[in-house]
């Protein structure tokens, strides 16, 4: 078996002068940065005070799954003899908060990607989601359902 390691660094970038003195006296902004990546700019959900205009963890989170499917997906379709032309996702999720005894989780992800097909059979074609979905790092790492709710076109 491979093992495969990664590393990054979060570095807060929401302190005004006071650190975290009270709730509301740091920003939630941070940067997400690896060598060799363009870094990426984050934030909290900003129901939790966080700028919307940047990424939140829930975000990379889902963008995560529905990457992993994508890339399972295209590796799959390309050993079949089927050509992908385009692939779109709407990925979407849903999260509850908690409460004061129990910490907040995701339940539940849905996929929706429409994948445009040139060549190949389009039942094979939909039903490769499924292979990729069990194939999908992220999808085994998590422990809420995902749901994969795929659609595919013949390209004309």
């Amino acid at each position: 078996m491979k093992t495969h390691q990664y590393t990054v660094s979060i570095t807060w970038q929401g302190n005004l002068g006071v650190g975290t003195k009270d709730y509301t006296s740091y920003e939630r902004n941070f940067v997400i940065s690896a060598d060799d990546k363009v870094d990426i700019l984050a934030s909290s959900d900003p129901a939790f005070r966080g700028d919307k205009h940047k990424w939140n963890p829930e975000e990379l989170l889902l963008a995560s799954i529905s990457s992993c499917h994508k890339l399972w997906y295209l590796h799959l379709c390309a050993v079949n003899q089927i050509v992908v032309q385009a692939y779109q996702d709407n990925a979407t999720a849903i999260m509850n908060e908690g409460d004061d005894k129990n910490a907040g989780q995701f339940v539940c992800a849905t996929l929706n990607p429409v994948v445009k097909i040139s060549q190949g059979d389009q039942k094979l074609a939909l039903a490769l989601h499924e292979q990729a979905h069990k194939l999908c790092f992220i999808a085994n790492s998590i422990k809420f359902p995902v749901q994969c709710q795929a659609t595919v076109l013949k390209a004309p």
